[in-house]
């Protein structure tokens, strides 16, 4: 609908019914919203009140009693463990979450409750490059390495944020979407000889690269002048359907890397094969390919890895000392259909799976999800903690799952630490296909966000949207969470694809035992088409390269199955969520108890509205939410990935905002931080890179810090 079709008086309308609704919501679950915020002064805003998340919603009645942690066998507790290196060695942030195993944790205490209100922006630097971009700097010494969508990779002086070099892999072949969301560092040898330290980056046209970390330079013995091709073994693709979005992992002198793959499009596309090359030469070491079973060679001339098998496209995490990587792995191809589906597929698809980074032999596996046909893919990057017991501590993995389950087990046995259940679920798939009879739920620990809905939960900017929206809900198939796709009505999935919990993950405080993990709470309305018939023939349109012209979230031909895939995130006619908010949560859980200590919505509606329009209401609804949060030894989360623009420190301990700043654009990028070398000062630092589901788009990288 074009604005010129739209009644003067609709926007004060719409604005009045937010407003009113708004208030509704604030009087059950929200939180007052602040009138007035200032950037750099506390804002006050009080935090809902702690309590048990809600049960899982399934045919079978819940437990009465809180489940109890089980007992771990003696054996599996290591006498000698002395704890998880939560900070790495050298004090630098030179990994993704920090350190291998994602924590996002770092020790510092210079910006406190107290003082984190006087923070101002030290530097910007602008990239020049295309948004959005998610990366999240790493920093060695004074030197701050950060990628760009495009996958140019920018030095920095940590301190002033001065330009010391750029990179330009030059991309080629590119599929839709995708973007950059870090590099990776590796210490080759000690000395200041070429490629002694390196930056790689795994790129969006499927190279794996490498570059001297002083002066940007190709390192020449690294594969063919510098990069190693990832579309070796991978057979034709001139779509472009692979595509690298996250860092790759270094451990123990391997890079191991997975590839994104289009979504939706095929049952034969790209293989989803983790591959470990050596990172010094960028020799090839090892495949695990699952439908190889075995067998960790490279393909031999002619053949190639397993077509369609799921991949890893969000980021790993590693044990060096147990010399294990962790992966979180996708569904098959395509998302809502498996009836071809090889018992390879169903073994592994929506997993943590555990591989010894020696030779990429499955260590343990533990399967969130049973024949996957929600889209459910493991989004969020494990997370290695030590968790309390009686015994001491013991090594563990938290895997939060787009469903909102939280899982945790022994990272070195793969055995839970806290219960899971399998549970009887929602039958029917459509023919061709079947559904599990029961599901793992993880009653052990609260979940992340909601996966339930009922008719009273339809919510509108109108009475009249409100209206279509329940009328949506009752002719929808809808019979709790994991309620399986139709081809006779749309079916209501709860949470939708974007989760619960996406690829910003969790963090995880180790002094105070607390995990902070956001959530997504907008549920998908879609339902399956027969391929043959003449509603599905627009799912099949391409471009000269093969691309679908369908845009993603709107449905995908799944070419190969009976049936194509039409519907996405559930909308109202004025483009926002059919349900009430809030839309995005954040949570702390405390490990020690397994119990929720807060939970409050993130986000206000200024940037939000119908249409796509900016409505610039400051009330505090709780937006969907992206991107991961940092948390301080001083006891601060700090979180930029609301679709409003601000960046926020709350109180790790009670969930209070302390601070909030406006940024010239939003982001989605989780944020670091670091001591400058020369000054010794704490800094923040984050790419705003542009907003979740919105157009809005940056090129912004910005550190702050206490005025001097």
């Amino acid at each position: 609908m074009s604005r010129a079709l739209i009644h003067p008086a609709l926007p004060g309308l719409i604005l009045a019914a937010l407003a009113s609704t708004a208030l509704v919501a604030q009087e059950t679950t929200i939180p007052p919203a602040e009138q007035t915020p200032l950037p750099t002064a506390p804002v006050e805003a009080p935090t809902a009140p702690a309590e048990t998340a809600p049960p899982a919603d399934e045919p079978s009645p819940a437990p009465e009693t809180a489940a109890e942690t089980p007992t771990v066998p003696a054996s599996n507790v290591d006498p000698g463990y002395q704890g998880y290196a939560m900070v790495p060695e050298s004090g630098d942030w030179v990994d993704w979450g920090r350190d291998m195993g994602g924590t996002r944790y770092v020790p510092y205490d210079e910006i406190t409750p107290q003082n984190v209100g006087d923070l101002e922006v030290a530097w910007t630097f602008r990239t020049g490059g295309a948004g959005p971009n998610q990366a999240t700097p790493l920093q060695v010494g004074n030197t701050l390495y950060v990628c760009t969508r495009d996958n140019r990779i920018f030095a920095l002086n940590a301190e002033t944020g001065e330009e010391l070099w750029n990179f330009d892999p030059v991309l080629t072949n590119l599929a839709n979407g995708g973007g950059c969301r870090g590099v990776s560092y590796f210490q080759a040898s000690e000395g200041e000889e070429l490629c002694a330290a390196r930056v790689i980056t795994s790129t969006r046209d499927a190279r794996l690269v490498a570059v001297d970390a002083r002066t940007g330079e190709r390192c020449p013995g690294f594969g063919t002048d510098g990069e190693v091709d990832l579309r070796v073994g991978m057979g034709p693709d001139e779509a472009g359907f692979q595509y690298n979005t996250s860092p790759a992992k270094v451990v123990n002198g391997m890079i191991v890397v997975g590839a994104a793959i289009f979504d939706g499009q095929s049952v034969d596309e790209p293989s989803g094969v983790i591959r470990a090359y050596d990172a010094v030469d960028g020799s090839f070491r090892w495949a695990w390919d699952m439908g190889r079973p075995g067998i960790n060679t490279e393909p031999a001339e002619g053949e190639m890895y397993t077509p369609g098998t799921p991949n890893v496209w969000s980021v790993m995490s590693a044990d060096p000392e147990l010399g294990m990587v962790y992966l979180p792995i996708g569904n098959a191809t395509p998302d809502y259909f498996g009836g071809h589906r090889t018992p390879e597929m169903e073994e592994y698809s929506s997993s943590v799976v555990a591989l010894n980074v020696a030779d990429g032999s499955v260590a343990w596996h533990f399967q969130t999800l049973h024949h996957d046909i929600w889209d459910y893919d493991v989004a969020s990057q494990p997370v290695l903690i030590d968790f309390p017991s009686a015994d001491g501590p013991i090594p563990a993995l938290v895997q939060p799952t787009k469903r909102g389950e939280l899982f945790v087990f022994n990272r070195e046995t793969g055995e839970p630490l806290t219960e899971i259940e399998e549970r009887p679920v929602t039958q029917g798939a459509v023919e061709g296909d079947y559904t599990a009879e029961t599901q793992p739920f993880s009653v052990g620990m609260p979940r992340l966000g909601s996966n339930h809905i009922e008719e009273s939960d339809m919510w509108g900017l109108t009475p009249l949207d409100q209206l279509i929206c329940r009328l949506q809900f009752r002719q929808s198939r809808y019979e709790g969470t994991l309620t399986p796709p139709s081809d006779q009505a749309y079916t209501i999935f709860t949470p939708g694809y974007f989760g619960g919990s996406n690829w910003g993950s969790v963090s995880y405080d180790p002094e105070r035992n607390i995990l902070i993990g956001t959530s997504v709470d907008v549920p998908n309305r879609m339902r399956l088409i027969p391929t043959d018939s003449p509603e599905a023939a627009r799912f099949h349109e391409v471009d000269e390269r093969g691309m679908p012209i369908i845009g993603p979230g709107v449905g995908a031909p799944q070419r190969g199955t009976p049936y194509v895939q039409d519907g996405g995130t559930w909308l109202s006619p004025l483009g926002v969520p059919c349900t009430r908010p809030p839309f995005g949560n954040m949570t702390a859980i405390d490990m020690e108890t397994q119990e929720v200590v807060w939970e409050r919505p993130i986000g206000t509606a200024r940037n939000g509205g119908p249409f796509g329009w900016k409505l610039g209401l400051d009330i505090e609804m709780g937006m969907p939410l992206n991107g991961g949060s940092l948390v301080t030894g001083s006891g601060l989360v700090f979180f930029a990935g609301s679709q409003d623009g601000y960046f926020r420190a709350l109180s790790t301990e009670t969930g209070e905002e302390l601070w909030r700043i406006d940024m010239p654009t939003g982001a989605t990028a989780t944020p670091m931080s670091y001591i400058g070398a020369e000054s010794g000062d704490q800094f923040i630092a984050l790419t705003a890179g542009g907003t979740f589901q919105t157009t809005e788009r940056g090129d912004y990288i910005i550190a702050y810090r206490l005025p001097r």
